[in-house]
């Protein structure tokens, strides 16, 4: 039996139970975190490419498209959506498979289920088992995608979509195996955008969610696709992280799909810029608290995990200096030297060019590789200051926070949904926004949730 077609059984079969009261409050509060920071990007400048796209599809269709009164087709608001979702680098991570679940997930899921006028339950349930399939696609080879030039959100996330619109759409077996087979021929996502941070990262997650709606809608309308999607010579594992290995680690996965999840242990953001960076920030953070600040400061050694260098180090010069305030999203020297210059990394921080204080401290700051990192089960860091009085600071970061292993409270979730939702909604929508999403798993429809998302202040 083809891995595709073992995948299919496992996930219809775990679709049958009732999700785990602690998968639930998990699929829940990442849901909430995604919207959020989906409306955050609506109404925020690195939005205006999704809005003015919207503009043109947003007339009227079943899928709500946020920032945007007026619905759209379940595809096209699965694209903008997840666009919006991932603009500001402030979606949630799974660490150790490395992926942006909820961008790809959410955007998909909330646009089929509207489509297809689903319960609360059954959103819920194909979130959490999309994203658990996105989990394992990651954990079989953690950072050969990225190694390989792919982000693996992206092409793992075509076909994971692709799963849970078939589940919702109510596919047969068949279908389900296709709808795999076609996503493979629309996954793509490639790093070299990281060549000047431009902005059509934020793409990657919504096209892969774009792609396996209508890889599904494909599907149940008579189109195949190769059964091989997984293992086959030009499948996800061989094609784009070029480990022939992996799809047997990955059947090895595919039987505790429904028994184990990996979605509880998924990291929330709270920096909106790349998550290798946010344990930089705190040790940044820290020598603030020890009462460093930036005048003091000789030079600034940072210590990183070799797997994330590509993205947060390379090329260093452009790194000290990025070609516009979104770049910067991924440059380690800036956000350290913006949050000992200003105090804070937030929103804003990233919505007009770092100040000449901000480079001038960039240009103090130099990086070497961190012994025996943890990188990708943990988002490690080390920083070492040396004052011009001779001084030297070491702080070193275990682990990011957010991650199952310094898990946010829920107050601290919920803090950060209100403050960007707000960028699009009235509290009182925002308020009935997060009612809504805390009663899905009764909720017959959509309803109470669609209406309040569509009520913007644009």
């Amino acid at each position: 039996m083809t891995l595709a077609r073992e995948l299919v059984r496992a996930v219809r079969s775990a679709s049958q139970a009732r999700l785990q009261d602690n998968v639930a409050a998990a699929a829940r509060l990442h849901l909430l975190d995604a919207i959020g920071v989906g409306l955050a990007s609506a109404g925020s400048p690195v939005g205006a490419a999704y809005r003015a796209l919207a503009k043109g599809v947003a007339r009227g269709g079943p899928a709500t498209v946020f920032g945007q009164a007026a619905g759209a087709a379940a595809a096209d608001a699965a694209l903008i959506n997840g666009g919006l979702i991932h603009s500001l680098e402030y979606d949630d991570t799974h660490t150790a498979s490395i992926q942006h679940g909820s961008s790809v997930i959410a955007a998909a899921a909330l646009a089929v289920a509207e489509a297809q006028g689903a319960s609360g339950a059954a959103l819920l349930g194909a979130f959490a088992r999309g994203w658990e399939v996105l989990i394992r696609f990651g954990l079989v080879a953690p950072g050969r995608f990225h190694a390989h030039g792919f982000m693996s959100t992206s092409v793992g996330g075509a076909l994971a979509s692709a799963l849970l619109a078939s589940e919702l759409l109510g596919s047969s077996e068949d279908q389900s195996v296709a709808a795999l087979g076609i996503a493979l021929s629309q996954a793509s996502g490639v790093m070299e955008f990281l060549t000047n941070g431009s902005s059509v990262k934020s793409l990657h997650p919504g096209w892969a969610a774009h792609g396996g709606v209508v890889a599904a809608l494909l599907a149940r309308s008579g189109m195949t696709g190769p059964e091989t999607s997984l293992e086959g010579r030009h499948g996800l594992f061989r094609q784009f992280a070029a480990d022939d290995e992996a799809p047997e680690r990955f059947r090895a996965l595919i039987g505790d799909i429904g028994r184990k999840w990996h979605l509880p242990d998924a990291a929330y953001k709270f920096y909106p810029c790349c998550h290798y960076l946010h344990p930089f920030i705190e040790a940044a953070g820290v020598l603030a608290e020890r009462g460093v600040r930036a005048g003091d400061v000789a030079r600034i050694l940072c210590r990183v995990p070799a797997g994330e260098v590509p993205v947060i180090c390379d090329p260093w010069e452009s790194k000290q200096a990025p070609e516009t305030a979104h770049a910067a999203r991924w440059s380690l020297p800036i956000v350290i030297a913006a949050r000992l210059i200003e105090g804070k990394v937030d929103l804003a921080t990233f919505e007009s060019p770092a100040s000449a204080a901000v480079r001038e401290l960039a240009g103090r700051i130099r990086w070497e590789p961190l012994p025996d990192a943890r990188f990708p089960e943990r988002f490690e860091a080390e920083i070492v200051c040396e004052t011009k009085a001779g001084k030297t600071e070491t702080v070193r970061i275990d682990d990011v926070f957010g991650n199952h292993t310094r898990p946010p409270g829920e107050a601290a979730i919920l803090a950060k949904f209100r403050a960007n939702a707000a960028r699009s909604l009235k509290p009182e929508a925002i308020a009935l926004v997060e009612r809504a999403v805390e009663g899905l798993m009764a909720a017959p429809d959509l309803g109470a949730l669609s209406r309040p998302l569509r009520e913007t202040t644009s």
